[in-house]
């Protein structure tokens, strides 16, 4: 598997796939995703019930029509930035990875559960931080990430 060294290899990997079909997930890659050794080939497990969820909780990298003609940049910037909590709260060898897949459900907090058809490619570290500084730069404080663990 290819690995994407900055955010416009991004861009240019979601234009050569045509952007359908293409998920980000969080997780110690498709090695570990699609053997028999968590809940069950390609399927995640509820956090709140332990429940084997049909599917590998992703989120999508599509962009959606409201989007218009803004920068696919930020798009993808904020589609990475939204979970990247995930690398901390999951654990060592936790990182984020693209694929082409099939979405086959909707989990608990109405994510995508897919089935990876074909993995293709690491994010570095380096695209994380320039998605972090590009969101950062919008200069939003009504918006951050996905993250539950400070929730009160």
């Amino acid at each position: 598997m290819k690995t994407v060294l900055t955010l416009d290899q991004l861009v240019d990997l979601f234009q050569a796939e045509s952007g359908q079909d293409l998920y980000v997930r969080w997780s110690k890659g498709p090695e570990a995703d699609m053997s028999s050794g968590g809940p069950g080939p390609q399927a995640s497990r509820d956090a709140l019930t332990g429940m084997a969820l049909p599917g590998l909780s992703a989120s999508p990298l599509k962009v959606e029509p409201w989007w218009d003609d803004r920068p696919l940049r930020l798009w993808l910037a904020r589609r990475i930035y939204d979970y990247r909590h995930l690398r901390e709260l999951r654990g060592p060898g936790v990182r984020p990875w693209v694929f082409q897949g099939t979405e086959t459900a909707r989990g608990p907090d109405n994510e995508p559960l897919v089935v990876c058809d074909r993995p293709l490619a690491w994010l570095t570290d380096d695209v994380l931080h320039e998605a972090q500084e590009l969101v950062d730069e919008q200069g939003s404080r009504e918006w951050g990430p996905m993250d539950r663990s400070n929730a009160t």
